[in-house]
This record gives structure tokens, sequence and C-alpha cells, in this order.
């Protein structure tokens, strides 16, 4: 589910263009922003007491060394309001209207700071609730990007975001719950249980929620997922992309997974990218999503329940 909200310039102007913002929960590489003029606002992380900005003062790779170190579970903060309205009149200086697609307040109010931010903004602001993060809020940054590239009209370009929102699916593996107790989304006792019975979880992100579909102890849980995934991917029509994102210790593991699923699906865009600081707080180490998208809507016999 996408909520929308939109400002309308109030004088008739001439706009020149669309211009993209997202923030550093997307899963984008340096090349994708530039080629598509990606506009990313970071969010920032406090690991004891010292704040670092997402992508700018600390790297993904830093983050995880220092999370690993950290005497306490890390703070993450979305941008400020005023970041917000400062990046939009500088975009719509020149008459261009501004699309700002964010992640899901599930997780973070980043998503409600810009619809705050875009009612201040002298510029024609749309801010479009993805529903998703990481790899899957991509999917539809890119597609914005290209489109405005093209010089499509700006609900052409949101009737296309609908779609690939609803024909997106995101899953996440987590093999240690230690990040989700101390971040208080369970209990410590109940983190305590499941941590002794080695109880490994499996997210869906959807509709703007992460719903636990699996949970049982031990790495057969999640091999067993993999497994169940491969094979629906193997029956599922045009495919546009698949990305997995993941936390350290996980590269070996994804790398072998992404190597499987590419026996079959070898003409497919795939992305294996670590994760950023905001999610990876959120799922702690050893975990991993995988998200694709389709042109067509999944049938009901092919989702992951």
């Amino acid at each position: 589910m996408q909520y929308l909200f939109s400002k309308e310039s109030v004088a008739e102007t001439v706009v020149s263009k669309i211009k993209i913002v997202t923030d550093s929960s997307v899963q984008l590489t340096p090349e994708e922003v530039k080629q598509y003029e990606i506009h990313v606002l970071p969010l920032t992380v406090m690991i004891d007491n010292t704040v670092y900005i997402d992508d700018v003062t600390i790297t993904r790779s830093e983050f995880m060394d220092k999370m690993a170190a950290a005497k306490a579970l890390p703070k993450t903060s979305q941008p400020a309001i005023g970041e917000f309205v400062k990046l939009f009149n500088e975009l719509g200086a020149d008459g261009s209207q501004v699309l700002s697609i964010n992640m899901m307040s599930a997780i973070s109010g980043t998503v409600n700071t810009a619809e705050q931010a875009g009612t201040m903004s002298d510029s024609d602001v749309t801010v479009y609730h993805s529903g998703r993060t990481d790899r899957a809020m991509s999917f539809q940054v890119l597609e914005a990007a290209k489109m405005a590239q093209a010089g499509q009209p700006l609900d052409e370009i949101v009737t296309r975001l609908n779609q690939i929102q609803a024909n997106t699916r995101q899953y996440m593996a987590i093999t240690d719950l230690n990040n989700i107790v101390k971040g208080g989304r369970l209990s410590k006792a109940a983190g305590f249980i499941t941590n002794l019975l080695n109880i490994k979880v499996i997210l869906e992100v959807a509709d703007n929620s992460l719903d636990i579909i699996r949970k049982g102890r031990g790495k057969k849980t999640v091999t067993k997922f993999v497994k169940e995934l491969e094979e629906k991917l193997q029956k599922l029509p045009d495919i546009q992309s698949i990305g997995i994102s993941y936390t350290d210790p996980m590269r070996d593991y994804v790398d072998q997974m992404k190597a499987e699923i590419q026996k079959f699906l070898p003409d497919v865009p795939f992305l294996v990218r670590e994760t950023d600081p905001i999610i990876a707080t959120y799922a702690g180490f050893g975990a991993f999503a995988i998200t694709y998208y389709t042109n067509a809507p999944i049938p009901a016999d092919e989702e992951m329940k």
C-alpha cells in the first residue's frame, strides 16, 4: 500500500524536467546515481556518541566493523526537515518538478519528514511512499529517473511506480536476533528464548509492513526457504531485476545464491551489495534480503508463505 502527497504549483509555469530525490536507505550503486541524476539525502547513524553521515563520513564496511565493536546498538536518524526543504528548493529553482521517493514508514519517519518539507518548499514537490526500502525501493527510484530523463510526465511515472510496487517481492532472512531485541522490536525474554533455541526468522517486506512468514531452528530454516524461492523464481515470467543485500558475514553465502539463480535466469540484471547502516542496524549480523520485481502480477500460488 502506498500513499501520495503532492503540492501543485501555485503559478502557471513551464516545468523544465522532473528531478528525483530519495534517501540513503536505497540500494543504488554510485554509477546508477550518477547516470540517472538521482539526488540521495543521507541518513545519520550514531555509534557510541559519535555521529556519522551515511555514505559520506562512514562506508558500509566501516559501519559493520564499528557496530561489532560498539558498546550499544547504533542509533539511526532521518534527514532533518531543513535538509529536505533546502534540496527541494535548489532542485526546483529552475521550474523543475521534484519527485521524492522515500523508505517505508514502518522503519523510519523519513517519508513523513519529506512530506512536511514538501509543504514548506517553494518548489512543486511530490512525495511518494515507496512502501519498501533497500533494493526494492531502488527499482522504483531507477524507473522514475529513467522516465524523467525520457521526458515522461509525473502522473505516468506515479502510475508506473504503483505497478512496480505491487509486483515487487522483498524477503529478509535474520539469523541473529540480538539487534531486534536491543532495538525494542522484540522483548528481551523472547529474544533470549529465540537465541537459545537458535531460531532463524524470514520476513516479508510488503505493504509498508514487516511480516514474519517463517521461523525455525538452525540453518535449515534459511536453506529450505532459499531453495523454495529459487524454485518459485524459475516459474515466474518476465522478471525485470533481482537484488541481494547482506550484512557480514554473508557475502560468500549470497554469492552462491546468485550463482544458482543465474543458472536459470542468466539474462536478468542482478545486483549483490552490502546493505546500508540503516538497514544493517535493524537486521544485525548474518542477515540478507532478496528482492525482485516482474512486469506482471505475481500469481497467488507463487507467493512465499
